[in-house]
């Protein structure tokens, strides 16, 4: 059966922005704006052509959400729905995938498992939402998915285009 296993976890540790910036960037905001945001990652030259050639084979729509890129427009990042699912590819390996309490499965805050064929490491949200990140790829994707959003089926929408463009194999 390829379907996520999905325990009881505990959330993450949030970083908080300080008073200002919130206000600032609050103030920034429109209600009529609902484009989101994601911060580009940094890969190696390798993981970034991996990312690219994802771009290209990525689903029109996920979870039933068609796509509108966030900002700043970026081959490593897109975005479907409002709230966003947002997938960001060539991010940093987490650190809980070398952490022994979670290959033990004893750390509570990530969980491993698959999805059509997709390895994926799963962490619960502050915010109540899901972070995703592949597992054994050769360049990590992310995929946040906001609360309220049937999680498993991004995650079956997004992993025939990982599979495709993304080879089995461990990221530099």
């Amino acid at each position: 059966m390829n379907s996520f296993r999905h325990r009881h976890l505990c959330a993450l540790r949030v970083f908080r922005l300080p008073a200002v910036a919130l206000l600032i960037t609050v103030a920034g905001c429109s209600s009529a704006d609902d484009s989101a945001s994601a911060a580009v990652p940094s890969p190696d030259a390798k993981a970034a052509e991996l990312c690219r050639n994802l771009d290209k084979v990525l689903p029109a729509k996920v979870n039933g959400q068609r796509r509108e890129d966030p900002d700043p427009a970026s081959a490593l990042t897109a975005s479907w729905g409002s709230p966003a699912i947002i997938l960001r590819c060539g991010v940093p390996q987490p650190p809980e995938m070398v952490d022994p309490k979670v290959a033990e499965g004893r750390d509570p805050d990530a969980v491993a498992g698959g999805v059509n064929g997709v390895d994926w490491l799963m962490q619960k949200q502050e915010s109540g939402g899901y972070r995703f990140t592949t597992a054994n790829r050769e360049a990590y994707v992310e995929v946040l998915a906001p609360e309220g959003v049937d999680s498993s089926g991004v995650l079956i929408d997004l992993a025939a285009a990982v599979k495709k463009a993304i080879p089995v194999g461990i990221a530099s």
